[in-house]
């Protein structure tokens, strides 16, 4: 029934506008803060599409037959059926579709990388060598609308099961593990260690980029699914994942993240001054550091270096600039090509007053008779053949090194997966690198344990985090039964 709906629906779209006028309209720019105004303040830079925008963008879809833009989505969204719902004017029925597959869809319509991904496989994209639609844009459209609308949707939930599975961690692997399996009619029960729920969403991402209420509501959500949320709870440490299956949990899912900051080893870094993007983006989103009033206020560096090149780089470069500094770095040992970053976020740093220092490597922290970080000494780099990833491999050029002026040094470089648990379970298959080995269903060599996000990755993207929850939901569901 609801296919030849689908079909009538296309056939009057079609009718109503012709594929030639679809591509000739130019994809719509998002509404920003000015620059100057946001670079000092903490709220939302991307303030979304107005309704008539939305509408606008959403007919540029042509509706595909072969809708490849699904195929770069790792949670599988219906990408054209929610944004025909969005182009008449349906725009809860669009909210709607995007649940059917995401728990979190205007977490997802803020961080998600779709320029790597839905977007990169847009017709527009492949064939016409155009600006993709702007499915990331349209996604964040809908979720917002039907949040401000007050009519929030619940997912149809299966009856009960009877059956209690446990989840560690509350950032986007585990959450959409847990709205999944709660649809199938599980009692899940997620397990966190902070005082809040949200995991790397809200420790890790600032409010400029990812307001914490538009998380809560995408958790609320989940809580009205049935999910149950416990706080302050260290699963390896609190708690033994023994003491789960002993207490009636049938299934386990390790959602427990990349916590443990990597570092350069090189002289100086424990200075103080010197801290890690975990460190200092935890301190200022979750435990208010930013206020001098706080348990444990930050540093706040007048002249700050942040090294590496990705979005928590430039997560914590902008959160810099809003905590007052009068002058913040990027230094990154490629060039500004082989940045990992969004686009976009380069794109913010640069226009609210970043400084890009590319091809440097810091080599030294230079302190001063109190211990505080002072100065830096930074190699200068040139670019020698791709490495394995396909990136070209920095060089150092001989005798080409200066000092620069510095007071906070932000380092990150990446991050290595949570130890606890890989440490804790008896019988648990660990890579050298740390994390979790599962096969293609996210299962471990424990069977009723299962994982996915950072813990087997050791550092990826929310949605990919999402991708893994979704895909270990379906294996556990099949292995249960």
């Amino acid at each position: 029934m609801a296919e030849d709906r689908n079909v009538a629906w296309r056939e009057d779209l079609r009718k109503g506008l012709s594929n030639k006028e679809r591509t000739a309209i130019q994809r719509v720019k998002m509404n920003e803060l000015e620059p100057a105004y946001r670079a000092r303040v903490r709220e939302e830079v991307n303030q979304g599409l107005t309704k008539e925008q939305a509408l606008v963008e959403a007919k540029r879809c042509l509706d595909c037959p072969n809708p490849t833009c699904m195929t770069g989505c790792p949670v599988s969204i219906n990408i054209p059926g929610f944004i025909k719902n969005i182009e008449r004017g349906e725009i809860l029925e669009a909210a709607k579709v995007l649940k059917e597959t995401s728990a979190l869809p205007a977490v997802c319509g803020r961080v998600c990388p779709q320029e790597k991904q839905c977007e990169s496989q847009c017709f527009y994209k492949l064939k016409l060598k155009k600006d993709a639609v702007g499915i990331g844009y349209l996604e964040r459209f809908a979720a917002d609308y039907e949040r401000e609308s007050g009519m929030i949707s619940v997912p149809e939930i299966k009856e009960k099961n009877g059956k209690k599975i446990a989840v560690v961690g509350s950032g986007p692997a585990g959450l959409s593990f847990a709205g999944d399996m709660a649809k199938m009619g599980y009692s899940v029960t997620v397990f966190e260690a902070l005082h809040e729920i949200g995991g790397v969403l809200k420790y890790g991402i600032p409010e400029f980029r990812l307001p914490n209420k538009v998380v809560d509501v995408e958790i609320e959500n989940l809580r009205k699914m049935g999910v149950t949320f416990i706080k302050d709870c260290i699963v390896g440490k609190t708690i033994s994942i023994k003491d789960l299956e002993e207490d009636g949990f049938k299934g386990v899912f390790v959602a427990s993240g990349a916590g443990l900051p990597r570092f350069m080893n090189i002289s100086g870094e424990n200075l103080i001054g010197v801290m890690s993007s975990n460190e200092y983006l935890t301190r200022v989103n979750l435990m208010d550091a930013a206020n001098p009033e706080s348990d444990t206020p930050i540093n706040k560096g007048h002249n700050v270096a942040v090294i590496g090149g990705g979005n928590t780089a430039m997560d914590s470069v902008r959160t810099a600039l809003r905590l007052g500094a009068d002058r913040a770095m990027i230094v990154y040992r490629r060039s500004e090509e082989e940045m990992p970053a969004r686009l976009e976020e380069v794109k913010h740093a640069k226009e609210e007053g970043v400084e890009f220092m590319t091809l440097h490597n810091p080599i030294e922290y230079i302190g001063d008779e109190k211990g505080r970080v002072v100065k830096m000494r930074l190699q200068k780099m040139q670019l020698g053949e791709p490495d394995a990833s396909g990136r070209r491999s920095p060089i150092e050029i001989p005798g080409a090194i200066e000092e620069i002026d510095v007071d906070e040094v932000i380092v990150s470089i990446g991050v290595s997966p949570n130890p606890l648990i890989p440490s804790s379970v008896e019988g648990l298959q660990v890579s050298p690198k740390g994390t979790i080995v599962v096969n293609e269903g996210m299962q471990s060599s424990i069977p009723m344990l299962f994982a996915g996000g950072d813990i087997v990755r050791g550092g990826a993207t929310v949605i990919l985090a999402m991708g893994d929850g979704r895909a270990a939901a379906a294996a556990m569901d099949k292995y249960l039964k």
